[in-house]
């Protein structure tokens, strides 16, 4: 699709947004149960899919991450969908308010929001924000990412059977398509991927004074205490590292453990990683990387740590051969003594390998962690309230989950975004129904036989200006 016909399904929707305006809550409701009833009634074809573009991708994940994890975001907003549009009453100054002037905000839809989704989640990623974004009675103009091709096609087929495309219009197409998407004057811009991107997406969107939301991603620590149990800190972080074979901009990107647990958690990981999965190689449940050049990329992090003096080990439960496959596994892998001149502590690993660094005081990992960007999320273990609370208000994170990973993107009343170079803005829950809408402050002053009062502050200025002033303020 070129610029021309991009361009002309923005204008189609601008006017239907001016000559409709903004939709009623009946209508919000109605396109939210339209886009839960595509997810859940074609289900089973968004799993495969899914599949078939990782090559492996566990079905079961699939269901969990790609389709039951939306309902909630959708529900949530339905739920409270009428008391986010009732705006709220703020006060005038004193005393326009005893004499019946009034205020409020009022939130307005933006229009059209462009929408870019990643290749990992595909289908969270594109209808968790769209249940925020039609809340807020916008229309969407989505483009999806071309390494997901049988997906994004799916979802353009199933979205354009059951809505119009003045209301959610799917772009395919690769970076060309892509470049061209951001430099549309949309009223909003959703990008999730990343921060490389991020530079080149926020760079276009200026041009046109476009707004944006920026979701992106980051190295995500993972700290264990001395107070941690070891072996449901291990089972935890596994689970999380090892879902979609690492490739989640919230992964767990390098654990910090306390010395003392140290041999015991690396242990309980491995221990962890064979209960999950007994095998690998031929196993549904294990995903593959997504394409060749991930794959590529992921060995050459682990040769750069290899001969710079990190200890390799790789967690292959049934000793199985990974040089020649049908798909693009690795298995989970544990990177022991991690450097800082290695590429793997430089960059985000987004796939199955993960460092392990030591600490024997706290205050390690908190200098450790502000001498980085600013992580999308962070993650402590540890039954110790007080350093708990010492490590929390010692570091800056887009969120935080306590005894898991993961856990705080799956919480449809907390926002879900990063700080710094893990992103900016936010949305689930009230906070994307306010990222996708205009706070409109509205003020009605006091009426006409009222009006001598204000006649201090109008010239022609008689007597003491200042007198008058302070003591309105």
């Amino acid at each position: 699709m070129d610029h021309a016909q991009i361009q002309q399904i923005l204008n189609k929707q601008k006017a239907f947004f001016i000559k409709n305006g903004p939709p009623s809550y009946d209508l919000r409701i109605d396109r939210m149960n339209r886009m839960k009833d595509l997810i859940m009634e074609n289900r089973y074809r968004l799993v495969d899919a899914l599949n078939e573009d990782f090559g492996v991708r566990s079905k079961n994940q699939s269901m969990a991450t790609d389709v039951y994890t939306i309902i909630p975001g959708i529900e949530y907003a339905k739920k409270n969908l009428k008391k986010w549009m009732s705006g709220s009453k703020r006060k005038p100054n004193f005393p326009l308010g005893l004499l019946g002037a009034k205020a409020k905000v009022s939130y307005e839809p933006l229009g059209t929001v462009g929408m870019i989704s990643p290749w990992n989640f595909p289908v969270f990623l594109a209808f968790s924000p769209a249940a925020a974004i039609f809340a807020a009675g916008n229309q969407i103009m989505h483009k999806p990412s071309e390494y997901t091709e049988h997906t994004s096609a799916l979802m353009k087929e199933l979205c354009d059977n059951a809505f119009d495309e003045e209301e959610f219009a799917t772009i395919l197409g690769g970076p060309d398509v892509g470049a061209t998407f951001t430099q549309q004057k949309f009223d909003h811009l959703l990008y999730t991927g990343s921060g490389a991107v991020a530079k080149h997406i926020m760079k276009a969107a200026a041009e046109n004074l476009v707004p944006v939301t920026l979701e992106l991603g980051g190295k995500s620590p993972v700290i264990v205490s001395n107070t941690a149990d070891s072996v449901t800190a291990a089972t935890r972080i596994m689970f999380g590292k090892t879902m979609n074979a690492g490739q989640i901009c919230l992964a767990p990107d390098y654990v910090m453990v306390h010395s003392d647990k140290k041999d015991e958690l690396v242990s309980a990981m491995k221990t962890a990683v064979a209960n999950f999965y007994p095998d690998l190689k031929h196993n549904d449940d294990y995903t593959s990387i997504i394409n060749q050049k991930h794959f590529d990329r992921l060995q050459n992090l682990l040769a750069d740590a290899k001969a710079k003096g990190a200890e390799i080990d790789e967690i292959n439960p049934a000793n199985e051969d990974f040089s020649q496959q049908e798909a693009f596994k690795i298995p989970p892998t544990l990177v022991m003594n991690p450097t800082d001149d290695m590429e793997i502590m430089q960059e985000e690993i987004f796939g199955p390998l993960l460092p392990i660094k030591e600490f024997t005081d706290i205050d390690e990992t908190i200098s450790y962690v502000n001498a980085h960007d600013k992580p999308l999320g962070l993650y402590y273990f540890g039954s110790n309230n007080t350093e708990e609370e010492h490590v929390l208000s010692r570091t800056s994170s887009g969120g935080v989950t306590v005894n898991d990973v993961l856990g705080h993107i799956q919480q449809e009343d907390l926002p879900f975004g990063g700080v710094g170079p893990s992103g900016m803005g936010s949305y689930h829950g009230e906070e994307g129904f306010k990222t996708f809408s205009n706070a409109k402050a509205i003020y009605k002053q006091i009426g006409s036989r009222f009006d001598k009062l204000l006649s201090a502050i109008r010239p022609p200025y008689k007597g003491d200006i200042e007198k008058v002033l302070k003591q309105l303020t």
